[in-house]
């Protein structure tokens, strides 16, 4: 796991193509006042399969949902025509996935999806899994890149939350 700097500056708007597990699209100005958790996976990652998205789903299991909202956001940077978006909704069935995930938005080059996301760009992520915390009042806290600790994220999110 690395940790990545992050300046004290307000989390850039999220890009979502499409949105599961959410009858309404989520936006980071609604959601001010509660810690966001923002995990950014591949289906075809491994490291996202085996350690982040379960990772992410006891964050959303554990801490109350008035005071911590986790956002998955699949982010495809790579193998783009076998992530589509019934392959998603079939993966995030398959793992019991109960968090709203986002499907990050590319750049329309001429109707291809090459390179990386708009939201991933935006956040300067290296890859999958990246998992990020944004404060109460929408500023950037934690940037984290790999395999994250679970006593270590749930110290960093149970402190934030505990911020007035």
């Amino acid at each position: 796991m690395a940790q990545i700097e992050t300046p004290h500056t307000l989390a850039p708007p999220l890009e979502i193509a499409s949105w599961l597990n959410t009858v309404e699209a989520l936006d980071l100005a609604s959601l001010r006042g509660r810690v966001i958790v923002l995990h950014a996976f591949q289906m075809l990652c491994p490291g996202c399969v085996l350690h982040g998205v379960p990772q992410a789903q006891r964050i959303h299991t554990l801490f109350p949902r008035d005071e911590v909202q986790v956002i998955g956001l699949h982010t495809v940077f790579e193998h783009h025509s076998a992530m589509q978006l019934p392959s998603l909704k079939a993966f995030v069935h398959e793992f019991r996935v109960t968090f709203p995930v986002g499907v990050d938005r590319h750049e329309d080059a001429g109707g291809k999806a090459d390179g990386l996301p708009l939201t991933m760009a935006r956040y300067g992520m290296h890859g999958t899994p990246s998992l990020i915390l944004i404060d109460r009042a929408g500023y950037l806290r934690a940037h984290l890149f790999g395999q994250a600790d679970d006593l270590a994220v749930g110290a960093q999110i149970a402190r934030l939350a505990a911020e007035p």
